[in-house]
């Protein structure tokens, strides 16, 4: 029942947000926006993100965010937001993102609250559906999963804007320091292990884009640390009632280049994310060394029409660079490619496919009974998703 309340509250809210929404460039009232989004997921083999396999419509969201210019410096935003992917999300509303942004020189800004990531290209604006052609982000670099981890942080950022001369482009740049809350939810039936609690106490990093003197071209990197910690309890084993404490330090990079000229875009990141696990009991999670993992991706699209623009992206995941292409769950390899329809300037429609190779991304809890390398090697997921905005 609460959860249905919950998503009453965001759908209620969607819907009458028209009658308070105020135009665009009236900075004296509160602009509204909102979304409401529905995909399908279907593949061959092994479940991805939700039951895919049997074909699933757990792929939705919602969102309505609010934003007021307080003064020529001072603004202030806040979105709820509700998902259900799988065993995430359960349609509960939460605010998803609130900040207050002040504005003292096109150089020089100061955001505090739960601001938005500014991690590679696109993951500050992956929540914004009309923002970017595919109905999946490449999951090498941007994993739906992650999306309540890394979307937003609780603390403070810095932010600026330098232009360099005529000749050297500009320099967009974010730095930021703070924690990230999470919400455990339900945890999925099955699972060997139940988390107890779940909190990331720091997480620090930024971003600098270059837009360079070609028109249309910026090239940037991010990196951000931050240190995971959790406590276990083994479900199987009543004789270790004791949690089981697990420190898992990582640092997070990507170097990310993107060109778009009249109606063609190119995209491409390399990222390497450095992690290790500390833990207080071997038998029951085992440590691990320090691991670098691989993960890449190239995109281009094509907007044909005013309504109607393909893409195609090639994405690699390779969970330890030493162990790669050991196995089907070493590795995986995803070639995507996506129709997108602009039926109307608010409502858009995806229609997705994508041709994989390796099972490093896939969840052994959706998968029960199976481990990566015994699951299905080559496997195909189709993806449909339509959004309406506002």
């Amino acid at each position: 029942m609460k959860t249905v309340i919950s998503m009453c509250v965001v759908v209620a809210a969607i819907g009458s947000a028209s009658f308070v929404r105020a135009d665009d460039t009236d900075t004296d009232a509160v602009q509204v926006h909102a979304f409401v989004s529905q995909g399908w997921l279907k593949s061959t083999d092994n479940n991805f993100l939700a039951q895919s396999s049997r074909g699933s419509f757990e792929f939705f969201e919602a969102g309505l965010n609010f934003t007021k210019q307080i003064d020529d410096r001072l603004r202030v935003g806040l979105q709820l937001f509700a998902q259900d992917l799988g065993p995430l999300g359960d349609y509960k509303a939460k605010v998803d993102w609130a900040y207050a942004d002040y504005h003292y020189r096109d150089w020089l800004g100061l955001r505090i609250g739960r601001i938005k990531l500014p991690f590679g290209l696109y993951n500050d604006i992956a929540d914004i559906d009309a923002a970017h052609p595919g109905a999946l982000l490449p999951q090498s670099i941007y994993p739906a999963t992650n999306r309540n981890f890394l979307l937003a942080q609780t603390g403070f950022e810095l932010y600026g804007y330098r232009e360099l001369g005529r000749r050297g482009g500009a320099l967009d740049y974010r730095a930021y320091a703070g924690t990230i809350y999470l919400d455990l939810g339900t945890q999925p039936p099955g699972s060997p292990l139940a988390i107890v609690d779940l909190t990331i106490p720091y997480i620090a990093g930024g971003r600098v884009m270059w837009e360079t003197p070609v028109e249309g071209l910026r090239i940037g990197a991010s990196v951000q640390t931050l240190r995971l910690e959790t406590h276990l309890l083994e479900l199987a084993d009543p004789r270790r009632p004791s949690p089981v404490a697990v420190n898992i330090p990582a640092t997070l990079a990507v170097a990310s280049a993107e060109y778009t000229i009249d109606d063609a875009i190119f995209a491409a990141e390399f990222s390497r994310w450095r992690t290790s696990a500390e833990t207080s009991n071997p038998m029951v999670f085992p440590a691990s060394p320090v691991t670098w993992d691989i993960r890449a991706y190239a995109l281009m699209g094509y907007r044909l029409t005013p309504r109607l623009q393909p893409s195609v992206y090639y994405s690699i995941y390779y969970p330890d660079r030493q162990t790669k292409d050991m196995g089907a769950g070493t590795k995986q390899l995803d070639a995507a490619a996506t129709l997108r329809v602009d039926i109307s300037p608010n409502w858009i429609l995806k229609l997705e496919g994508h041709w994989m190779r390796g099972t490093a991304a896939l969840s052994t809890t959706l998968n029960p009974g199976r481990t990566l390398d015994t699951l299905a090697d080559h496997w195909l997921l189709i993806v449909a998703k339509t959004t309406v905005y506002f």
